[in-house]
Formats: structure tokens, sequence, C-alpha cells
């Protein structure tokens, strides 16, 4: 990043608006999600918490895990062990514990020892991708190039069940907040890098995800689309639950209430993003935060 005093004006107008549990500390919340992992593999062992309606930005240098996080909380990764719970419902348990009063339809299997009332066991709770209530936005939009756009957004409400004309009312609906809409009728090809990327975005939406997960989603854009696609997201993430992987500290002071900060797959630093920033406790963010203005 370079050096100096780096321009406000590719940021909206003031803070992100307050939002529940948007304090320093995230309180725990039954609607929100609550996440521990460790995965050896990638050296990884983290705990946070994202409250409902609360956009969190996880921050980090190349290899500090946060995309491993990412994955992990989709699906797409299994961790050693570790829980996560959205909006009540465990999306994965895979801890080694003990459980009070186990029965041997509980158990792992043969081996496995006994105390008493207690029994070991391993529990075993995966739920797949497209149960979770997840929904990603990576770097590249990914679209389907057999579909139209107005059809790429009507995919999400179409599996969860809805009607091919319901479908494409709620696809048309979204494609007008993202700015779209008459781009409706066209092919994938037919589109610009930021066009496409606001596409994704509207089909991210149309699918009413519980988590919405954007891994560096302005990463592959020209640097002349980003600060559309930063007031996009400004606009249509407000009281939604987010979790922003990002490497950019405007897209953290204009769209996140808290930061968490990765270092070698560890948390090092967490808090809301104005204070750490003016704060900063790492080198890692002391260097992403030199000449940032935060007289806003």
């Amino acid at each position: 990043m370079p050096a100096g005093h780096l321009p406000a004006g590719h940021l909206p107008a003031g803070p992100p608006p307050a939002r529940h549990g948007s304090s320093g500390q995230a309180g725990s919340s039954d609607s929100g999600l609550v996440f521990s992992a460790v995965l050896g593999q990638r050296d990884l062992d983290v705990h946070f918490e994202v409250a409902a309606g609360e956009t969190v930005a996880l921050l980090g240098s190349n290899g500090a895990g946060k995309s491993t996080v990412v994955q992990v909380i989709a699906g797409l990764l299994r961790p050693d062990r570790g829980r996560a719970t959205l909006a009540g419902r465990v999306l994965f348990d895979v801890d080694a514990g003990v459980a009070p009063g186990a029965g041997p339809a509980d158990t792992a299997g043969p081996g496995t020892a006994s105390t008493g009332s207690e029994r070991e066991i391993r529990r075993r709770t995966w739920l797949p991708p497209h149960a979770r209530g997840t929904a990603l936005l990576a770097q590249e939009p990914l679209l389907f190039p057999h579909l139209s756009v107005r059809d790429n957004v009507a995919f999400g409400p179409r599996s969860a069940g809805a009607g091919r004309a319901a479908s494409r009312v709620i696809a048309d609906d979204w494609l007008a907040q993202a700015e779209v809409a008459d781009l409706a009728g066209r092919r994938p090809a037919e589109l610009s890098g930021g066009q496409a990327q606001r596409v994704a975005v509207a089909r991210a939406l149309a699918a009413h995800p519980s988590l919405l997960l954007l891994d560096e989603p302005m990463t592959a854009l020209d640097v002349a689309a980003v600060p559309a696609q930063r007031m996009l997201l400004h606009r249509v993430l407000r009281e939604r639950t987010v979790l922003l992987v990002t490497h950019d500290p405007l897209d953290a002071l204009a769209l996140a209430d808290r930061v968490v900060v990765l270092e070698s797959g560890r948390i090092v630093e967490q808090g809301r993003t104005r204070e750490v920033f003016a704060r900063p406790r790492t080198e890692f963010t002391r260097a992403l935060t030199f000449g940032l203005d935060l007289g806003r």
C-alpha cells in the first residue's frame, strides 16, 4: 500500500450506521455467528463472534488465515476441531468432549473409554454448504455463463423453492437495488468487471442468507470501479450480518462496525474499527493504517 495520505473521498459520507452488536466486543447472540476452529495443517486457532446485523472485517497479511476462516464457515474446509453456530443453528461441531450419561449409541466406536456415567464421544455435526444459510461473494463474480443476469440472480430463490415468476420478481428487485436493472437480459460475457460484481452482490443477497461472506470482493476490480462498488455495499449491507475479508483499510472504515486482525492463524487485535485503527497495537495494523485520515 502506498505511503502518505489516503483520500477520504473513496468513503461514503460518515461511518457505517450504528447496529446491534457493534460494541468493542460482540456479545453472545443466538441470531449471529459464534465461530471457533482449530486446523493444525494451516496453524489456525481462532474464536470470534459476529452479532446479528453487524459487519466484521477480517484483516491480516497474506497467509494469516483469513480465507481459511471463510472456507470453514462456508463448509468448504473441515477443521480438526471446533464449533460454529449461526442464527441459533449448529453449522458444525467436531470437538472431542465428554457427554454425561452418553449411551453406547453415542460413542465413537470400539476402544472408547468410559468412566462411571460419563463416556468420551466425538461430536460430528457437519452441515453441508447449501444448508448453512450463508452466501459467499469472492474476488471473482463466478456468474453462470449460460444464464442471463436475471436468471443468475433468481437462482438462489429458485433453489430455495420459489416459483420461476416469484424468483424473477425477487431478482428484478435486487438488480434494481444494485443499479443494474438495465442489464437483466444480458449474459455474463457481455458485462464489465464492475457490472458483473454488482450482479454477484445482487445474486448473493437474493438468496436471503443469514450470513454474507465477502472474501476480498473488490480485489479483481479496476481501480475506477472500486468506489462505486464500495458505495453499493455500504448501502445494501445495512442491518445484515456480514464477515468481510479485506486488505484495504478503506473497505473496513466504510463497511465494518468492528475489525478482527489475524496474524499467523491467531487473533492479535480486535475492536471497533476506528478505535483499532486510531491506536494500532501490532506492526501489521500500524503499517496498514499509516497515513490514513481518521478525522471523519
